[in-house]
């Protein structure tokens, strides 16, 4: 079974909180809000090891979050990215500007 999840960034969420998981027989996805980047590396490395093998990041991350992420993750788990160029959500800025 493929242990995934999903980080989305919004200001004020909190990774405790902020979680849910929905399982397939192929599939377990893991979706955790946070709050900006020093809060998602500690999110992804909790994710890690828990058994995660599969992170995309949303559209909310600029390239400096994703590299913190990455870097984060320390090649135990593979980083996808969804990709805007500025979030609708975030007020049409990339989060690299808000975090």
């Amino acid at each position: 079974m493929l242990k995934a999840a999903f980080v989305f960034i919004a200001p004020e969420a909190n990774s405790k909180q902020h979680r849910s998981v929905i399982e397939t027989p192929a599939v377990e996805l893991t979706i955790v809000g946070v709050g900006d980047y020093k809060s998602a590396v500690k999110a992804v490395e909790e994710l890690v090891e828990q058994g995660i093998g599969a992170i995309e990041l949303c559209a909310g991350f600029g390239h400096e979050g994703v590299a913190a992420v990455k870097k984060a993750v320390n090649n135990k788990a593979v980083v996808g990215v969804v990709r805007f160029d500025v979030h609708p959500g975030l007020e049409g800025k990339s989060g690299d500007e808000l975090f």
